[in-house]
């Protein structure tokens, strides 16, 4: 199994700097990395791919510096990004087929390994059409396929599920779960429930840095006694969302309940409640200015 440590990370562009003071072990298990849009995880991903270089420190791979092994280290190299780039007029069929070219796989074997691949993502019986008519949820898919053609043992995934549908999403943690039994991989994403199933470490990210690098119960436990349910007026419901993280909000009749987030009680009448990893997430995150 491969090893990734990451010391002292930092990435600066001009004088705004994005990634600060990452301190990273990555074995063998499924990590999600979970942070608000411009928290600094596509930035991170980017370094550990070798497509960025770090403004400081280093990046090694079973103790060498990534910088230095070259192709050998993008042969254990799967990356998904955010956006990735496809010819709308190619099949699917084709466009893997062009990838596995570009990777240098040889054609016998990429001809067995793109059957292998259609088969697990269930595009099987769509791999002749065009990419033009592909869904989001079908291009997702044929993303995870190229990230795999290699086979590769360290799968870094940014953002895999964003703008899919509830049912692809699920279809697509399934399919990144079964990855997770041989191999590293690092799900980056700003939807807490797309890791809270499959993740075996969460890291929570926050301003470029890392605030939380723990497993789910742990990080749970950390919060424990943080979690409220209340039932108050409607005038009371505005006055606590003022000065509150309020998870979830439900009206009845003329009353309202509210799940909240805060060290003490928000309300004399508030009773505590057990904590989820969107409650950990948003307990995290919490604006400065609100009451904890």
């Amino acid at each position: 199994m491969r090893k990734l440590e990451l010391s002292d990370i930092q990435k600066t562009y001009k004088n705004k700097t994005v990634v600060q003071n990452i301190n990273l072990s990555l074995e063998h298990g499924i990590y999600g990395l979970l942070g608000e849009n411009g928290a600094g995880k596509t930035t991170l991903m980017r370094m550990i791919c070798g497509i960025l270089k770090p403004t400081q420190g280093r990046i090694t791979c079973d103790g060498f510096p990534i910088s230095l092994l070259g192709g050998n280290y993008r042969k254990l190299l799967g990356y998904l990004p955010q956006d990735f780039g496809y010819y709308k007029d190619f099949s699917a069929l084709r466009f893997l087929h062009y990838i596995a070219a570009l990777k240098a796989i040889p054609e016998k074997q990429a001809v067995q390994k793109i059957e292998e691949l259609f088969a697990l993502v269930g595009l099987s019986d769509a791999k002749n059409k065009k990419l033009k008519t592909y869904s989001g949820g079908m291009l997702r898919r044929v993303g995870i396929a190229q990230a795999l053609l290699n086979d590769p043992e360290i799968l870094i995934l940014d953002e895999p599920t964003a703008g899919l549908d509830p049912k692809e999403r699920v279809r697509f943690r399934n399919i990144i779960s079964a990855l997770g039994k041989d191999r590293l991989v690092l799900l980056s994403t700003h939807i807490v429930s797309d890791v809270a199933y499959i993740a075996d470490r969460i890291l929570i990210m926050k301003n470029g840095q890392i605030i939380q690098n723990n497993p789910e119960e742990q990080i749970l436990a950390s919060v424990a006694g943080c979690v409220w349910k209340c039932v108050v007026s409607e005038a009371q419901s505005k006055e606590l969302n003022q000065h509150y993280i309020v998870s979830n909000l439900k009206s009845h009749d003329s009353e309202v309940e509210l799940r909240i987030v805060a060290k003490n009680p928000p309300v004399p009448i508030a009773q505590p409640i057990e904590a989820t990893l969107e409650d950990a997430y948003l307990f995290y995150h919490a604006q400065e200015h609100r009451k904890n």
